[in-house]
C-alpha cells in the first residue's frame, strides 16, 4: 500500500496542493544519494547574496527544508558587504559634508570650517553593514533556514559539497540546487589591482584618506557613485570612458543632462578613450590613454586608480562542468525562467542574463522557489526592473529608452516636466533635472519612464508599478498626488504625455 502526504503551499500568488509519493521518493533517494529522506533537503542555495538569501527565506516560508551555503562568513553578498549598502552609506555621508560646506549658508545655517573624519565615516558605514548582515542571520533562524559558512560546489546531480571555513567538508543531498553566487569586478590588461591605490569598488569603500587625483576608469553606475563620494570629500576626479556617453543603459537625454550636472560639480570626463596601461613611480601612477577617434596617445597622472569597467559572473569552482550546466560565452549560466539545462539545478541573479541588480536577483530568487513549489507560479517582469544611480542628483529609469523604441520601430509619445517648475523642488532649492515618460501612440500604455533629479530613486517606484499593471500615462496623470511633493513632477510629466501639463 502506497503512502501519500498532502501539503498546502502558499506561493504568494495562489495556493496549490503538493502530493508526495513516499515510495517513489525513497526509490530516487537510494538510487542517487544513498541517504534517508530525513537527510534530504528540498533546496540548497549556493550563495547568500540578495538573490540567494531571499530565495532561502522564501523556501523556508513555504515549508521546505533548505540550506544556504555562503563562503564569505557574513550574509548579504556583495550588495550588503562591499556594494550597495556601504556605498550608499558613504554617498550619504559625503553628501551631508558637501551640503554643510556649500549649501547650508544659503539656508541661513552657518557652519564654520566643516571637516571630515574618514576613520569615523568608515566606522559608521561598517556598523550599518554589520547590523544588516546580522539581521539576515536572524531571518534565517526565524524561517528555519540552515546556514552553512563555506564554499559550495556541485559534485553530482542533487549533491553539493560544502568546504566549511574551518576546513571540514560535508556533502549535502538535495532535490534542487539554486546557483546564486553573484559577480565580481573585472579589470583591464596592464592594471595590477592591489585594492590600496589601484582599486576596484571594494577598495574604494575603504580608502584611508582622500586621494589628490582619482582616475576613474569607466563611466558606469558603480564608478560614478564612488567617484562622487571622493570628489565631494575633496579629490579631483577624472573619468576615462571607452564609450561616447556615460551611464550605459540610461536614456540618452538623461545621460547628457547627468554628465553636465557632474561636470558642474567638478568631475572631468574623457570620453571615447581607451586605457592602455599604467605605471607607478613612487606614489604616482601614469596612466596611458588612447583616443578612439584619432588614435592619439596621451597620459594622466594620479595617486589612485579606480577600475570600474563592469562585473563578471562568479562561477569558478562551482562544478558546473561536472554536471553539464550550460554557460554562454560571457560566462553566464543559461536559463529558461531560472531553469538550467540540468533538471533540478536553477540559477538567478548576476550569474544569469539581465542587469546585475540586487532587486532583480531578489525577484528571481522568489520566482524560482515558487516554481519549485508549484511549477508556473513564479514570474519576473523584466520590463519592470528599475535602475538607479545614487549620485546627487540621482538618475533612475524603468522600461524602454527612446533609443530602444526607435531601434524597435515602436511609435511613441514623449512627455516631460522639469523639477524647476515643481514647488517642492523650488522650496528645497533642488531644481536640477526632469521626469520623462514614453508611451505608446495608439494605446497610451507607458513604455518607459526616466527621471533625473533629487530622489529619483524613490520616485521611480510609481512608474515601475504603473508598468507592472499596464497603466497608461493618463492613468498616472488622473491619480491625485499630494501637494507640495516631488511626486507631482511625475504626475505633470504624465499629463504632458497624453495631453498638457498644468504648471509648465
Amino acid at each position: 500500500m502506497q503512502r501519500f502526504s498532502v501539503r498546502l503551499l502558499n506561493t504568494g500568488r495562489h495556493n496549490a496542493f503538493r502530493v508526495q509519493n513516499y515510495r517513489n521518493r525513497f526509490t530516487l533517494s537510494s538510487r542517487f544519494y544513498a541517504t534517508t529522506s530525513a537527510e534530504m533537503n528540498d533546496v540548497v542555495v549556493i550563495g547568500g547574496g540578495p538573490g540567494g538569501y531571499v530565495a532561502a527565506i522564501k523556501a523556508g516560508q513555504l515549508g521546505m527544508k533548505v540550506t544556504c551555503v555562503e563562503k564569505r562568513g557574513t550574509l548579504g553578498g556583495t550588495c550588503l558587504n562591499v556594494g550597495c549598502i556601504p556605498s550608499k552609506a558613504l554617498l550619504h555621508t559625503s553628501h551631508m559634508y558637501e551640503e554643510a560646506k556649500h549649501s547650508f549658508a544659503n539656508h541661513g545655517i552657518l557652519v564654520d570650517n566643516p571637516r571630515v573624519d574618514i576613520e569615523k565615516m568608515h566606522k559608521t558605514k561598517d556598523n550599518t553593514v554589520k547590523q544588516l548582515t546580522g539581521g539576515i542571520e536572524h531571518l534565517f533562524k526565524k524561517n528555519g533556514v540552515n546556514y552553512e559558512k563555506g564554499y559550495g560546489k556541485i559534485v553530482a546531480p542533487g549533491q553539493v559539497e560544502v568546504t566549511r571555513n574551518d576546513g571540514t567538508k560535508q556533502v549535502i543531498n538535495t532535490k534542487n540546487i539554486v546557483i546564486a553566487t553573484g559577480s565580481e569586478p573585472t579589470s583591464l590588461p596592464g592594471l595590477e589591482i592591489d585594492e590600496k591605490t589601484c582599486i576596484t569598488s571594494t577598495g574604494a569603500l575603504a580608502l584611508p584618506k582622500v586621494p589628490k587625483h582619482l582616475i576613474l576608469i569607466g563611466g558606469g553606475v558603480i564608478g560614478l557613485e564612488m567617484g562622487s563620494v571622493w570628489m565631494r570629500l575633496g579629490a579631483q576626479v577624472t573619468v576615462v570612458e571607452f564609450m561616447p556617453a556615460i551611464a550605459a543603459g540610461a536614456d540618452k537625454e538623461v545621460a547628457t543632462a547627468f554628465q553636465k550636472a557632474l561636470t558642474k560639480q567638478g568631475m572631468k570626463f574623457i570620453l571615447e578613450t581607451a586605457v592602455q596601461g599604467a605605471t607607478k613611480n613612487g606614489d604616482i601612477y601614469t596612466v596611458t590613454i588612447k583616443d578612439n577617434k584619432t588614435g592619439n596617445i596621451s597620459t594622466l597622472e594620479g595617486d589612485v586608480i579606480l577600475v570600474s569597467v563592469g562585473r563578471k559572473p562568479f562561477t569558478e569552482g562551482l562544478g558546473l562542468e561536472t554536471v553539464g550546466v550550460n554557460v554562454n560565452k560571457r560566462g553566464m549560466v543559461e536559463t529558461d525562467h531560472g531553469k538550467t539545462n540540468v533538471p533540478g539545478i536553477w540559477a538567478i541573479g548576476d550569474v544569469v542574463a539581465g542587469p546585475m541588480l540586487a532587486h532583480k536577483a531578489e525577484e528571481e530568487g522568489i520566482a524560482v522557489i515558487e516554481n519549485i513549489a508549484t511549477p508556473g507560479a513564479g514570474h519576473v517582469n523584466y520590463d519592470a526592473i528599475p535602475s538607479v544611480i545614487y549620485t546627487h542628483p540621482e538618475c533612475a529609469w524603468v522600461g524602454k529608452t527612446e533609443e530602444q523604441l526607435k531601434a524597435e520601430g515602436v511609435k511613441y509619445k514623449v512627455g516631460k516636466f522639469p523639477f524647476a517648475a515643481n514647488s517642492r523642488a523650488k522650496t528645497n532649492v533642488e531644481t536640477d533635472g526632469f521626469v520623462k515618460f514614453l508611451s505608446d501612440v495608439e494605446t497610451d500604455r507607458i513604455l518607459g519612464c526616466h527621471i533625473f533629479g533629487v530622489n529619483a530613486g524613490e520616485l521611480i517606484a510609481e512608474a515601475v508599478l504603473a508598468i507592472e499593471y499596464g497603466a497608461s500615462s493618463e492613468d498616472v496623470a488622473r491619480t491625485c498626488h499630494a501637494h507640495p511633493t516631488l511626486s507631482e513632477a511625475v504626475k505633470e510629466a504624465a499629463m504632458a504625455t497624453y495631453d498638457k501639463p498644468i504648471h509648465f
